[in-house]
């Protein structure tokens, strides 16, 4: 049972036990012993409480070494003004604030847990706050922050599992380096990059102005360090780091149950885009509603030709001519632009756009450049000098930065490469003509509508061999003898046509032996048709619900199309470069060819996750 007192606070030589709790005046935040996990650790934590009496743990103070113990803790401010966990059961002491003078310790309404000498509320009268030792949750108030003179850093670690808030693999930090951004480790490797300032926001993460926040951001020759304040003292909102190393934005409205935000996945496909270095090197991520692809900025060419033809993007694009100087030189713009890697930057806040433009114009080694600030028509310089790693194009956020490239590549007409709001059978046009164009995304063949219909006998009914929400399936046969599956879909459907689009860029980019093979595709006029190998024993259900038909299958056949399914999903799962969820497995959806391999069919409801992404939000029911 836990006592809740009616301090705030602990006045040298006072102390709570384990079982009694300190709770801010406000009232929302609470200090006291909790255990996570196994209920013989002992964790000294602060939470806060929402309404529907739910607690968020925000801080732990011992979080890397448990109290074992038979919850005799206690929490104590001593003599000479250190606040100390003591266990109970050895009087040894397991955590302290080792600043010494303090004579009151005291639970703010910020949820900042404080030592100070006097009843002033002024950070510069604190002797120490739990806020400069932040764990995994950033809170208004609470900075993330590095000073360049001491190297006294606050920075946010994940836990190590949902039940041990011990330091885990994850962390988000200043990297100093060149103009300061804030990025995610997974260990010591870059994991995700939230970006650098650019005045409104981390232009990773691109948001809305929204009044109900305000924004802090400092840098100078001392510190860099960032900070938020929540203007509508009806809600509350934090951000957490959890041990998979998503990053989860929560909010309370004062009596309403609280909502949860996915930070870097709910904008213009960071499920796909948000690894470090997605595209490698002077490649941008075209985002393109849930899905995405790379492609070389102008004057590069893939690397690797035929990885990058794999949708294997990691390892970029090089330049096909070396830039020369001055006259030789122009810039090409990019819009909406989540901006390069700063590590490799240099910045001045003083220059405008033009003075940066010729700065770099007249440096050989500079690539790119873009404003430092984007409010107010935008301000400042900041200047690439090497590889261009992790940009991404946004379809409604981020900013304008100029690649410089030589000349010759422009061209005629191609001084601006500008992002256009296209429907979705204008987007899946733009992407058949890439891969016909330069064979960037897959290499999928197109047919001729008119071949097909005379393969399908204009799509009789008598070749007609399955029917769905997107139309229908139909069989057919080339002039040379192939048999084909022709997926014609339906004017009259809207699912159908995200599905088309999905399968596209999908399954084209998917090569195993037990998924159906997506043999090309027809665009023409209204008309969109997705061919595929015919499959001549049709589905599963043709034989499981067939009183006789599965009388056909011993154990070896069952066994090996168990098996080939198996080896299907382990490869969408686990092996392929894409981690895919089907999201519609049934028996229909597995396809059998002439000797009784099963083939998984249908992705038009799959969904693409990052390489050690766990889970994902869905917004409708989909599939079985």
């Amino acid at each position: 049972m836990r006592i809740i007192t009616s301090r705030d606070s602990l006045e040298v030589g006072q102390s709570i036990q384990d079982g009694e709790t300190l709770v801010s005046a406000g009232g929302s935040f609470e200090l006291g012993f909790f255990s996570p996990g196994v209920p013989t650790n002992r964790y000294l934590g602060v939470w806060y409480r929402d309404s529907s009496g739910n607690s968020t743990v925000v801080w732990v103070a011992n979080k890397d070494i448990p109290i074992q113990s038979n919850k005799t803790s206690v929490l104590k401010l001593r003599q000479n003004g250190i606040l100390q966990i003591l266990n109970g059961s050895t009087n040894s002491t397991i955590w302290s604030s080792n600043t010494s003078g303090g004579s009151i310790a005291k639970l703010l309404d910020s949820g900042n847990l404080v030592v100070k000498s006097g009843q002033s509320t002024e950070e510069e009268n604190f002797l120490w706050q739990s806020f400069d030792y932040p764990c995994d949750t950033l809170m208004p108030g609470m900075k993330l922050e590095l000073n360049f003179v001491t190297g006294f850093e606050r920075s946010l670690s994940s836990w190590k599992s949902a039940e041990d808030p011990a330091v885990g693999e994850y962390s988000i930090k200043f990297d100093p380096r060149g103009y300061p951004q804030v990025m995610q480790f997974k260990g010591s490797v870059k994991y995700f990059r939230l970006g650098t300032w650019n005045g409104l926001y981390f232009d990773g993460h691109p948001t809305q102005e929204d009044q109900q926040y305000r924004h802090h951001f400092v840098l100078d020759k001392t510190q860099v360090y960032y900070e938020f304040e929540i203007l509508d003292r009806s809600i509350f909102h934090l951000y957490k780091l959890q041990p998979s190393g998503n990053s989860i934005g929560t909010t309370w409205k004062k009596y309403q149950t609280r909502t949860e935000v996915a930070v870097g996945t709910t904008i213009d496909g960071y499920n796909v885009c948000g690894s470090y270095a997605f595209c490698g090197s002077n490649a941008i991520c075209m985002v393109d509603a849930s899905l995405a692809t790379c492609e070389c900025l102008k004057g590069n060419v893939p690397k690797f030709p035929q990885q990058w033809n794999m949708s294997n993007w990691s390892d970029g694009c090089v330049r096909k001519s070396s830039l020369g100087c001055n006259d030789t030189d122009s810039f090409l713009s990019y819009t909406d632009i989540k901006v390069p890697d700063t590590s490799s930057s240099w910045y001045n806040q003083t220059m405008n756009l033009e003075e940066c433009k010729q700065f770099c114009l007249k440096n050989c080694s500079c690539v790119a450049y873009a404003n430092l600030d984007i409010r107010n028509g935008g301000s400042g310089c900041l200047l690439w000098f090497d590889h261009l790693i992790d940009m991404i194009q946004f379809s409604r956020a981020g900013q304008d930065i100029y690649i410089k490239v030589p000349t010759s590549e422009l061209g005629n007409g191609h001084g601006n490469l500008n992002k256009k709001k296209v429907g979705i059978s204008v987007g899946v046009a733009r992407i058949i003509q890439r891969n016909r164009q330069r064979q960037k995304v897959t290499d999928l063949p197109t047919f001729d509508f008119s071949v097909l219909v005379k393969a399908t006998d204009n799509f009789s009914s008598s070749n007609k061999i399955g029917e769905g929400g997107f139309g229908s399936v139909y069989m057919g046969r080339l002039t040379n003898g192939q048999e084909l599956a022709v997926k014609r879909l339906s004017k009259k459907s809207k699912q159908g046509l995200e599905e088309f689009k999905n399968e596209v860029v999908l399954i084209a980019k998917l090569q195993h032996r037990n998924l159906v093979k997506l043999l090309g595709c027809c665009i023409q006029g209204v008309e969109k048709i997705l061919v595929y190998e015919f499959m001549p024993n049709k589905s599963l259900d043709y034989f499981v619900f067939g009183e006789v038909r599965k009388m056909m299958l011993d154990w070896i056949k069952h066994f090996n199309i168990i098996d080939g399914i198996a080896r299907g999903l382990l490869y969408l799962y686990q092996d392929s470069r894409l981690r895919i969820i089907h999201r519609d497995l049934k028996t229909s959806n597995i396809l059998l060819d002439a000797n009784l391999n099963p083939k998984i069919s249908d992705f038009g409801l799959a969904r693409t996750f990052l390489g050690d992404q766990l889970e994902a939000n869905t917004n409708r029911v989909v599939g079985t």
